[in-house]
């Protein structure tokens, strides 16, 4: 029997419990185990689905990766050149659901669509919607400042690389941690203000760290993303 969203609302408890359960199959044309293409509310991202995914009924923590403005365009393949989705690439095995979009070639994250992305997300996909994390690098570091900023319920936490945020707006997140990294010598983005806005949202009571790489230019990524302390950092953040 299918239900409709009108269905639903009419039912019964136990019916009601029914349609609030998680999604129990792999979305079509995808595989666990192995980094996918997909599209998903006009999105079209790359997806990594853990071994196992299908064979427990509980919630996977989700992440989301933001590419930066080097990666721009209509190929994807371009989006696994740094960061999660090319550890995955290489046979790195995640525990975790991640999912990397791509913006177009001029456009910008704008939290506004990230925000529609993550609730197609836990539409249908079966994760913890209290442990969905958000990283990026460059311009996908400023994306995930703006997006926790803006919608501070969307995130458990937050690893923004080489990015930073507006300081006069961080106190919005200040129940979303942080675990930021750059270059202190970066040309590209400067270091200052990502060092304020660090430090902006430790004073509105908020948590979070900044690692400083001393004498590392833009590449702050390659570092970062090879630290072993971030994925499990990643994964053991929840909303409470």
């Amino acid at each position: 029997m299918t239900m409709n969203r009108r269905d639903c609302l009419l039912a019964t408890p136990a019916l009601l419990s029914a349609c609030a359960s998680p999604p129990s199959t792999v979305p079509d044309a995808l595989a666990v185990g192995e980094q996918r293409a997909w599209t998903l509310a006009g999105e079209r991202f790359w997806i990594w689905l853990p071994p196992g995914y299908t064979q427990t009924s509980a919630r996977w923590p989700l992440v989301v990766f933001l590419h930066g403005s080097g990666e721009r365009g209509t190929d994807l393949a371009k989006v696994k050149v740094h960061g999660p989705p090319k550890l995955v690439a290489q046979g790195q095995a995640w525990p975790a659901v991640l999912v990397s979009p791509q913006c177009e070639d001029g456009a910008h994250w704008e939290p506004e669509r990230l925000h529609r992305l993550l609730g197609a997300l836990k539409a249908r996909l079966n994760v913890d919607p209290h442990r969905c994390t958000g990283t990026g690098l460059s311009m996908g570091g400023f994306g995930v400042w703006n997006w926790a900023t803006a919608y501070p319920r969307d995130l458990a936490a937050i690893a923004p690389v080489c990015g930073y945020g507006d300081p006069a707006k961080v106190a919005a997140m200040r129940g979303v941690p942080v675990r930021a990294y750059h270059g202190d010598a970066d040309p590209v983005v400067p270091v200052a203000p990502h060092v304020a806005c660090v430090e902006a949202l430790r004073a509105a009571g908020g948590t979070a760290s900044l690692t400083l790489y001393p004498g590392v230019g833009h590449d702050s990524w390659t570092a970062a993303y090879n630290d072993p302390e971030l994925l499990p950092w990643l994964l053991a953040q929840k909303q409470t």
